[in-house]
């Protein structure tokens, strides 16, 4: 979000803010809280050693914040409480910062907040480094500054301290910033999820009504603060005081909950601000697009509440020491270990009664619904610190900041799994598609390319979701891929062996030593090779040794054990004498069971067992790719400095549309990305020069308008050797193009190799994607393509170059991988470097056993909108 639109932020208490930038208007207001201020308030809170500085300050809102100037304010409560500036040093990159608190809140982190503010705005103008002086006594201000995440240093000794502070965006201030957010998020959350006391707005008493059953739910979930219901027909609801109005209830409520129709409840929001409610869930539907809608949100933001909904199903914690439900749920909520946040009602009430049948509950339900404020981003930062949340559920429709989102969600899923259900697919076919690329990187690739470098386990249904998290509650995940299938019936084996092949899971090799003991112990006919067969004939307790004797086998990594009863015994009922080993996965399977999936004995958490072992066998692979994100090692990433940076911003400048094919070249030399020697004359330039070596074979490649695809358009033409030939190539390219032709390039022929295509989408709201596919002129027919979001780490690399369908057969001779590597690498890096960019397109690139170099380039930049995904605020 801009700084400049202004926008609402968290203290670290959990209060909200307003932070804005400040204009010659706002000077009483600076000048008010100059005179609030005691003389040591002014001495010590000021950021810098002299505090007459605050006099120029207060100056300088004079006048504009322009160029080398930049005030910011911080508001609570309609009151100016903090002002930060920059007034950038006169023919430098540094700018000296001051900045002022008031007393009452120096240690709700006003001061961090402000000089975030700053640091993000001194970025997008160019500036590299903040200077300040401060009294070597002060040292809550040094803390400050060295606790801000940035480089920072100090000068010693003296009465004063000359401090620097590096503006260079890294991880550790990323982190720095997004634990303090944490922080902050999770303290207001609180106030939704950990109330003090709750009102419920329009709860009727009638039983049919949705505020009535939200109010049953509540009571019967065993809250234990003071309640309250707003109703002016009535003095009691269940056993409930009711009041007339939000103004005649005995006391302020933490939290208000409102069950009202449109208009009703946006007046309902306002009387709660007004009487300084912390937070509101907002059940009722039909609020957005309309002026309530535009009521609520102004309510919300003037006075300083949290807001979940509206056009939600509610609110649910199961934390024993303040249970609540308030939803509209018929069946109470189990308390359990899984954290659920999700924007459709219908899904939370799928997925509370699925897990209900299973016998698992959930620790926390939020249903953002319409999503005005608190969103999935908030629930990730709360489950951080939620040690009663073992397992994160999201269904998300939508993302508001992908890439904090990407952050929070690697965060976490470090220490816990992340599940998501995907929506939205389907991808409208992109007929126009621009380039390569483009065609490539659709919102499905986009959005799947940011779960899977987060670690988010995605799934496609509902049914799929309770899948994965019954096989994550009830087993450890898995230590390989090497999966072994034992069975009584071998058709049921045969089909797991396949399930699990088609998952990217490998049939593990069994050693000869589990073979000679399953000989022993089995039939003559049954098969000791893995899927290994017992035969229907074999007891349950010869099936249950079998069993041992696989999960013994080091090679083995996961059991797939498929039963079917027959009138010799049921090998079922001997799997939990076996289970659960504590090293080894093991998922059962009972081919024509009732529920899909299912405790394999009702009560206990042995194992999952599905009906199915194609549904066994997705879910053991989703854990395997979890347990590999979760282990991948550190890879070296390290690219070589560019010669010049600052060469290639200001190269992007000012640049919009596709770059003219020289351009293109010389963007991709400053960027250090091999591009072929290229020779560009324009249309109506001669082309003696490029046909002055007639002894070397080229290339000619028209560059005319509309000619998106060169080789499908007739635009290039092979293997021309000699100034004649060339001469007619270009002639022939004049005659076929006529006017639209703007120039031709010339290039040497290049060496035999592989063809592959390296590419960068930029999407507005998830950021530069990169794309890694097979290349050439069939490259959208063969469609094998990988993704990744921008910024790349070598382990980003990897998975590109392994994650094609061809991928096995592309690096299994003698092409160097290590240079595509550092391409990829590269090409991440220009995508970071140059937000102008908005679509790169390198087809082919031709890869050879001694590196590769790119045969074609196009390029496409537009204006960048300014934005900081992680500059702390809260949704608009």
């Amino acid at each position: 979000m801009s700084v400049d639109a202004g926008s609402r932020a968290l203290l670290a208490g959990g209060d909200v803010v307003l932070v804005r930038p400040l204009h010659p208007a706002d000077t009483a207001e600076v000048l008010s809280l100059h005179t609030r201020l005691t003389q040591q308030d002014t001495y010590f809170r000021f950021f810098g050693a002299r505090p007459s500085m605050l006099d120029k300050l207060a100056a300088d809102m004079t006048a504009e914040t322009g160029p080398g100037h930049y005030a910011v304010g911080c508001y609570r409560c309609g009151e100016l409480v903090g002002v930060a500036n920059y007034e950038q040093l006169k023919d430098t990159a540094e700018a000296e910062v001051a900045l002022v608190v008031d007393a009452s809140l120096r240690t709700q982190g006003v001061a961090t907040l402000l000089m975030e503010h700053l640091v993000s705005h001194a970025r997008k103008t160019g500036l590299k480094r903040f200077v300040a002086e401060v009294l070597a006594e002060n040292s809550k201000v040094l803390h400050v500054f060295a606790d801000l995440g940035l480089r920072f240093e100090a000068s010693v000794g003296g009465p004063e301290r000359d401090v620097v502070m590096v503006l260079e965006e890294d991880a550790a201030y990323l982190d720095a910033v997004l634990k303090r957010d944490s922080v902050a998020d999770a303290a207001s959350l609180a106030h939704i999820l950990k109330p003090a006391s709750i009102a419920v707005i329009g709860a009727g008493r009638r039983p049919g009504s949705v505020g009535h059953a939200v109010l049953a739910n509540l009571v019967a979930s065993g809250y234990p603060g003071p309640v309250e219901v707003v109703n002016p027909h009535t003095s009691e609801i269940l056993g409930v005081p009711s009041a007339a109005s939000v103004a005649d209830l005995s006391r302020t409520p933490e939290l208000a909950v409102v069950c009202l129709p449109a208009p009703a409840a946006a007046d309902a929001v306002e009387e709660c601000g007004k009487r300084g409610v912390r937070a509101i869930v907002i059940i009722s539907s039909g609020l957005t697009g309309t002026e309530a809608g535009t009521r609520v949100h102004a309510a919300v933001s003037d006075y300083g509440m949290r807001l979940v909904g509206p056009n939600c199903l509610g609110v649910v914690s199961t934390d024993p020491a303040s249970p609540l439900n308030l939803t509209f749920l018929g069946t109470p909520v189990r308390p359990g270990n899984i954290g659920v946040v999700t924007q459709s009602g219908g899904v939370g009430i799928a997925l509370a009664e699925s897990l209900d049948d299973l016998g698992l509950g959930m620790s926390n339900l939020v249903s953002t619904g319409d999503k005005y404020d608190v969103s999935g981003n908030d629930l990730l930062m709360w489950w951080t610190a939620d040690r009663r949340t073992e397992i994160a559920v999201l269904y998300l429709e939508s993302f508001g900041n992908p890439r904090k989102f990407s952050r929070l969600a690697r965060q976490l899923a470090r220490t816990r799994p992340v599940l998501a259900v995907r929506s939205g697919s389907g991808d409208t076919a992109q007929r126009a598609a621009a380039s390569h690329t483009a065609a490539a990187a659709t919102p499905a690739v986009t959005r799947d390319a940011l779960f899977e470098q987060a670690g988010v386990i995605a799934v496609d249904t509902v049914a799929e979701l309770v899948d994965v998290i019954a096989g994550l509650s009830w087993q450890l995940l898995p230590g390989g891929p090497r999966v072994a299938v034992v069975s009584n019936a071998g058709g049921a084996g045969v089909l797991a062996a396949d399930a699990c092949e088609r998952e990217g899971l490998v049939m593990a090799e069994l050693s000869d030593d589990t073979k000679e003991r399953l000989a022993k112990l089995l039939p003559h006919e049954a098969a000791v090779r893995n899927p290994v067969d017992t035969t229907a004939a074999v007891p349950a307790e010869v099936f249950a040794d079998a069993l041992r004797a696989v999960l013994a086998d080091d090679g083995v990594d996961a059991v797939i054990a498929a039963t079917v009863p027959t009138a010799v015994g049921d090998p079922g009922t001997a799997l939990a004498d076996v289970l659960p080993p504590e090293y080894k996965t093991v998922f059962a399977v009972r081919p024509g069971q009732r529920a899909r999936v299912a405790p394999l004995v009702p009560g206990t958490g042995v194992t999952a067992c599905y009906d199915d072992p194609a549904a066994a066998a997705a879910v053991l692979a989703r854990l395997v790719r979890y347990e590999r994100w979760l282990n991948r090692p550190e890879t070296d990433d390290s690219l070589a400095p560019l010669e010049d940076p600052d060469a290639l911003r200001a190269f992007a400048t000012g640049r919009e549309g596709w770059l003219p094919p020289a351009d293109a070249v010389e963007l991709l030399r400053l960027a250090g990305i091999p591009m072929v020697e290229t020779t560009y004359v324009e249309a109506g330039d001669s082309m003696d020069a490029a046909a002055a070596d007639p002894g070397t074979p080229v290339v000619l490649k028209a560059d005319a308008e509309g000619l998106l695809h060169k080789s499908a358009g007739g635009g290039v033409l092979l293997n021309v050797r000699g100034a004649d030939r060339i001469l007619d190539a270009f002639r022939t390219f004049r005659s076929r193009f006529g006017s639209a032709l703007r120039g031709v390039t010339v290039q040497p022929m290049a060496e035999p190799g592989r063809e592959v295509l390296v590419g960068v989408r930029s999407d507005p709201v998830f950021g530069p994607l990169v794309v890694f596919g097979l290349g050439g002129v069939d490259t959208d027919l063969i469609a094998d393509h990988a993704a990744r979001l921008a910024p790349l780490t070598g382990a980003d690399a990897d998975q590109l170059l392994d994650g094609l369908r061809a991928s096995k057969a592309l690096w299994s001779g003698q092409l160097d991988r290590a240079a595509v590597r550092q391409l990829l690498l590269k090409v991440g890096r220009l995508a970071e470097l140059v937000p102008e960019l908005t679509e790169l397109d390198l087809n082919p690139v031709r890869v050879r056993t001694d590196g590769c170099v790119a045969l074609d380039v196009r390029a496409r930049f537009a204006r960048p909108v300014a934005t900081d995904p992680f500059l702390r605020h809260l949704r608009d």
